[in-house]
């Protein structure tokens, strides 16, 4: 048993589509928290201001509470070591960073991103990992402030030790070493005056009273960094716990390129937030045949973060299909399965809006399921000849399809006046009138040439279940590229 009350937190940043990782390594946190009587917290780490949204905010805390999981502390129910949304606690890291330049453990660095960039091919050009060449580690305190009071741009960068290894022990790799002179010089106070994650990180984590971080192994690396910045503050270090990524079948990364990755795309297709905890449950606990069915209050009673596996977690769609399945079944009485089937319909407004642009389109409510249908399918059955009756050639709509998926990526806010003015972009962008662009997307999305206003449609299908969408559209049409159909 661990000896203090534990106190952990979920730190996702709002700049995409919540993603199935975050779920696993949150509900680990979870379940690390309640089984050992502590509290588990939500911190919003929304540092790269380019990229963070509030919609993507919003997005990242309606997705963790479908999941079910609650948390003690966070963005929307304060706390008392709030706030907790880095940007509005940017003025807190200054002062900090002040501490590091004024005991010679950081530095300014006013190099240049050409300058930066020129150093880092020249690094690959000689087969060398890009990392920082210390430049600005010799100027001297008056060339220092001659740049500075010249208005020269500049970032602060940590100091490093040039020789021996960083040792630390991982709750889950064990005894870790990782030689010093493979660590960057990294930035932590950036021009724009806003910390990195390295540096916002360990503050935060620190004045949380964070006693345990568990996230994903990529961070791993990473841990040198931010041991010795609490070496340099004189602070304790929390236990670290790395957990193992989620990967394809195949061991390879799970990524959105490949597959489905949003919790929203889940949310969408029709599976219930406790059948996907219960399979992400699984890869943290030990149990025989026959007993993969587990409530939240059960995978609890079972979760043992001493026998964590460092092998890859799998997400095998399958399994999740197979457990989704038994607890709609199993789990729910018909009352019950009746009332999630008309909440998982009317979710985001699919249902009701969707009704509302039928109205004009039809003569009969018997029409109904093939015009709306889409709108709650998990699968429009494309197939070549869905896209056999377009004006397009296969290879144009193939241009077409991939270009519109590449291009909604860049959308921020998904609604349909974004959509619109993205769809026109790449009208544009391909010399090609909307119209002629519209009707394979069409089908990409309902599987049928009649369909409801498209942007409206995209709108209310959500992000994640346009990209899987285009994606197989893009995969039918593909196939009859390259039969020369």
């Amino acid at each position: 048993m661990i000896a203090t009350k534990p106190r952990v937190r979920i730190a996702p940043s709002p700049t995409g589509e919540p993603h199935v990782g975050t779920a696993y390594i949150a509900l680990f946190n979870y379940l690390f928290a309640k089984k050992h009587g502590g509290e588990f917290i939500l911190r919003i780490e929304d540092t790269d201001a380019t990229r963070s949204t509030q919609e993507f905010e919003q997005k990242v805390l309606d997705a963790l509470r479908w999941t079910g999981l609650t948390w003690a502390e966070g963005p929307d129910v304060g706390g008392p070591y709030g706030p907790y949304r880095q940007s509005d606690r940017k003025d807190m890291y200054q002062p900090y960073a002040q501490q590091l330049l004024d005991k010679g453990h950081a530095f300014r660095c006013f190099c240049t991103p050409e300058r930066l960039e020129q150093m880092r091919e020249g690094q690959r050009a000689a087969g060398k990992p890009p990392k920082y060449d210390g430049l600005c580690l010799t100027l001297t305190a008056e060339e220092v402030t001659s740049k500075m009071a010249a208005g020269e741009g500049s970032v602060i960068r940590m100091k490093i030790p040039t020789e021996g290894s960083c040792d630390f022990h991982d709750g889950v790799y064990g005894d870790v070493s990782i030689p010093w002179d493979s660590v960057d010089m990294q930035v932590l106070i950036k021009g724009d005056g806003m910390p990195t994650y390295h540096m916002a990180n360990v503050i935060d984590d620190h004045l949380m009273k964070i006693t345990h971080v568990a996230r994903g192994e990529e961070w791993l690396a990473s841990v040198p960094k931010h041991i010795l910045l609490y070496r340099y503050f004189e602070w304790e270090q929390p236990v670290f716990m790395h957990l193992s990524l989620m990967r394809n079948a195949d061991k390879s990364k799970l990524s959105k390129r490949k597959n489905p990755t949003s919790i929203s795309y889940y949310s969408a297709l029709g599976y219930l937030p406790e059948a996907l905890m219960n399979f992400l449950g699984l890869f943290f606990i030990q149990i025989a045949e026959g007993e993969e069915m587990l409530t939240m209050d059960e995978l609890i009673e079972k979760f043992d973060p001493d026998n964590l596996s460092k092998a890859g977690a799998i997400f095998d769609i399958q399994k999740l299909d197979w457990l989704n399945g038994r607890w709609l079944r199993e789990k729910l009485s018909p009352d019950e399965f009746v009332a999630r089937v008309l909440e998982w319909a009317m979710e985001n407004s699919r249902l009701t809006e969707g009704l509302k642009h039928s109205q004009s389109r039809i003569s009969k409510l018997g029409e109904l399921p093939n015009l709306a249908g889409f709108l709650l399918s998990s699968d429009v059955g494309l197939t070549p000849a869905s896209f056999a009756g377009l004006k397009t050639s296969p290879a144009e709509t193939l241009e077409i399809l991939t270009t519109v998926q590449t291009d909604l990526e860049k959308i921020l806010e998904w609604n349909v006046e974004t959509i619109d003015a993205e769809l026109r972009a790449v009208a544009d962008k391909l010399a090609k009138k909307l119209r002629v662009v519209t009707p394979p997307l069409f089908v990409a999305m309902s599987g049928s040439s009649r369909s409801l206003p498209l942007f409206d449609s995209m709108a209310l299908l959500g992000r994640s279940v346009v990209r899987q969408r285009l994606k197989i559209a893009a995969t039918v049409v593909a196939s009859m590229v390259g039969d020369g159909k």
